[in-house]
């Protein structure tokens, strides 16, 4: 099995804007579970207060998640209105051109990125039933 990659992003949810980020990622996640086959798991997690928001992927290689990085700067544009970036997690060994587009993101976004390329041992259960 090539190494999987996982990337997490952390974001604040705007003042005001919960409910309409509700109905974004709702709206949103079947699009991307159609149009992105190469995600195996895309999930969002509210804090308890709901102040804060973090989506967890799960790509079974680094091609999927160049796949899933096709059109992200629009959608991220998009979820933008919702949210403000935190920071950005990897795990895994990402391709040089996702690693340098996710840097250049938060170098703009004047946020963290944290990069654990050292894939240890591990497994990923398919889907049962």
């Amino acid at each position: 099995m090539p190494d999987p990659i996982i990337f997490i992003s952390h974001h604040q949810v705007k003042a005001g804007k919960l409910e309409e980020l509700r109905e974004y990622t709702q709206a949103g996640m079947p699009l991307i579970e159609a149009g992105k086959p190469g995600t195996v798991v895309m999930l969002a997690y509210l804090n308890q207060d709901n102040s804060e928001i973090s989506f967890f992927h799960l790509f079974p290689n680094a091609q999927a998640m160049d796949d899933h990085l096709q059109g992200a700067d629009d959608r991220s544009q998009s979820a933008y209105e919702y949210l403000k970036p935190k920071s950005f997690e990897i795990y895994g060994k990402p391709s040089e051109r996702a690693l340098e587009m996710m840097r250049r993101q938060a170098k703009q976004l004047g946020m963290d990125l944290r990069v654990d390329p050292g894939y240890l041992s591990g497994f990923i259960r398919p889907q049962s039933g």
